[in-house]
């Protein structure tokens, strides 16, 4: 962000007007992103402090992307406890693709269905203070929740690679699981749970 980087006058700094959360500007383009990082370097030889523009724009889109979700199989389930049983089969194959999976701040694939279905409850009204969240941490449960739909939904997007805050905006609007979370923060909120509690289970701007 260029206001805070004027703020704080850093010798050297090099803006590049990207999307949040991808400051190399293009996943999948090695070249492009080598440029961006041999531009920073370019600084180190300067004499004298420095705030240097990136010329190329990468624009920021906040459309979902689109990502069809198996359809549910139990009713007499929470739907985001099915739904995300639901994404499993993707999920495992994204993981057996890529080797790593980037879920696990305080839950494991496995526990994803029971989170929701706490978060479900929260939703519809329970005390987060009489039914405990598996991995306790509100914030890191979320984060682990959004990684293993994201992840699962690389699986199912099929040959394009969705623009910046795509898969932000298909989670938190078009899953279940997404709109649960946020119906938990809201009630969290009501029930005035402590500020951080809640509030960071979703990105600032929603």
């Amino acid at each position: 962000m260029i206001e805070v980087v004027e703020r704080m006058s850093p010798p050297r700094a090099l803006y590049c007007e990207f999307p949040l959360g991808r400051p190399l500007g293009k996943p999948l383009d090695p070249a492009f992103q080598r440029r961006v990082i041999e531009r920073g370097l370019d600084l180190l030889g300067a004499s004298e402090p420095v705030l240097a523009t990136y010329p190329e724009v990468v624009e920021s889109d906040a459309a979902p992307m689109v990502c069809s979700i198996p359809p549910t199989y139990d009713p007499k389930i929470p739907p985001p406890v099915d739904e995300a049983q639901g994404l499993r089969a993707a999920y495992d194959r994204a993981l057996a693709r890529r080797g790593v999976t980037s879920v696990g701040r305080a839950i494991d694939a496995d526990s994803v269905p029971a989170a929701l279905e706490v978060l479900h409850q929260w939703a519809e009204g329970a005390s987060w203070e009489k039914i405990d969240l598996p991995g306790k941490n509100t914030v890191a449960v979320s984060h682990d929740i959004r990684t293993y739909y994201e992840e699962a939904a690389m699986e199912l997007v099929i040959g394009s690679t969705p623009a910046g805050r795509a898969a932000e905006a298909w989670f938190f609007e078009e899953t279940e699981a997404g709109r649960t979370i946020m119906a938990a923060r809201t009630a969290l909120k009501d029930q005035e749970a402590p500020f951080p509690f809640w509030f960071y289970m979703a990105p600032a701007h929603r």
